[in-house]
């Protein structure tokens, strides 16, 4: 019986080194890939860019296989979404990707960019926001929120909560 409890004790000791060379592995790749690379049109929309209304400007990056009339969000409703977001010099301040961790909420909790760009989109497709400082945190924001025009990468995950009507 004793040999038995050895081998269950050896196999248990040998499973916890290895939830904790796991544990190292994951913080290594976090510290490794902890930044994305600006995309290269991030100082400025191409001219490829869909203008949207009060300067918004947007390119879709991958389309949706669904149709958008049918299932766009209003800004009424509660999202999940993928994103990366960059100032204009490259510097990334965000990203849902890096964390592993797609956000979830109420569009009309957001930024009015967003406010307006992610209605534009169908579940699944990707699109670059341009978004100019009076539709972000403004040019001089308050709690470390970046300044100027931001670039986004969104990728829309999915409607949540749609809003009653």
């Amino acid at each position: 019986m004793s040999e038995y409890i050895e081998f269950f004790l050896r196999v248990l000791g040998g499973l916890f080194v290895l939830f904790l060379l796991s544990l190292v592995y994951r913080a290594w790749l976090v510290r490794k890939f902890s930044k994305l690379p600006a995309p290269e049109d991030v100082a400025a929309p191409p001219e490829d860019a869909l203008e949207h209304e009060q300067g918004l400007r947007s390119k879709v990056l991958l389309p949706s296989l669904r149709e958008p009339a049918e299932e766009s969000p209003s800004v009424h409703d509660t999202v999940t979404v993928h994103y990366s977001g960059w100032t204009t010099d490259g510097q990334m301040f965000d990203s849902s990707i890096v964390r592993n961790k797609p956000a979830t909420f109420p569009l009309k909790n957001v930024i009015k960019g967003w406010q307006l760009g992610i209605p534009l989109m169908a579940p699944g497709e990707k699109r670059r926001f341009w978004i100019p400082a009076e539709l972000a945190y403004g040019e001089r924001p308050r709690g470390g929120a970046p300044a100027g025009m931001l670039v986004f990468d969104v990728q829309l995950l999915g409607v949540v909560g749609r809003a009653s009507s």
